[in-house]
């Protein structure tokens, strides 16, 4: 397995965030402003601090702002490309389906996924984990997170040695931020819908899948209230 250092992101940027509306009648999730910057910039600083130099963002809904808004990336010192959904294939792909669609704009090396829509201020996008995600066998390593009050029930659990599982005792949330191989998407056509979550259950079971518990804040900004107490 290649040890080549992380430095490419994917950010998914494509919903229609209906359960924002009406902010995102006019305005997409991820350039809703938190804190005086898009939620999205909030990722590209981070990103560009760590080391990472080319982003590519998917994008659907209203996809003309992000250009307009994010250019090519050289104000944070990244070189960002878009991935159009809605102009190539008349709507978002979910999110298997946007990475599938996407991968060409990559190197074929580990990425970085994470969701435009999430507040992770701060988040280490740590070389070294890359390093030693790069030279294991896994296909994917979640970050996970302590279940949210909208999100009792969590998605996958940690095994003692480090592997995601589908069916634990306790379960935490995934956070939408994790490192990828391409590869896991190699039987994922590009340009049709497909979901993620099953993806990942398939390859979990396949024991190919590592997490790690993410205890920085977090948020799913998913309603208007989340944002206003962000905001506050």
């Amino acid at each position: 397995m290649t040890t080549q250092v992380t430095t490419q992101a994917l950010i998914l940027a494509a919903g229609r965030g209906e359960r924002m509306r009406p902010l995102t009648d006019t305005c997409p999730k991820p350039l809703l402003q938190v804190q005086g910057k898009a939620l999205i910039v909030w990722h590209l600083e981070d990103l560009a601090r760590a080391g990472v130099t080319d982003v590519v963002i998917n994008t659907a809904w209203l996809e003309e702002q992000f250009p307009a808004a994010l250019g090519d990336g050289r104000a944070w010192g990244l070189r960002i490309r878009y991935s159009h959904e809605g102009a190539r294939f008349g709507g978002a792909l979910e999110t298997a389906g946007g990475i599938a669609t996407a991968l060409p704009l990559l190197a074929d090396a580990p990425f970085w996924l994470l969701a435009g829509d999430v507040y992770m201020p701060g988040f280490e996008f740590s070389p070294a984990v890359a390093a030693q995600f790069a030279a294991s066998d896994a296909l994917a390593h979640l970050y996970l997170v302590p279940n949210p009050p909208h999100h009792p029930q969590g998605d996958f659990g940690i095994s003692a040695d480090g592997l995601a599982l589908d069916e634990a005792p306790e379960k935490f949330t995934y956070s939408t931020l994790g490192l990828y191989r391409p590869a896991l998407f190699k039987n994922t056509p590009a340009g049709q819908k497909a979901a993620l979550a099953p993806l990942l259950r398939q390859t979990m079971r396949c024991g190919l899948v590592t997490a790690a518990l993410y205890s920085g804040p977090w948020t799913d900004v998913g309603t208007p209230e989340r944002l206003t107490e962000l905001n506050e």
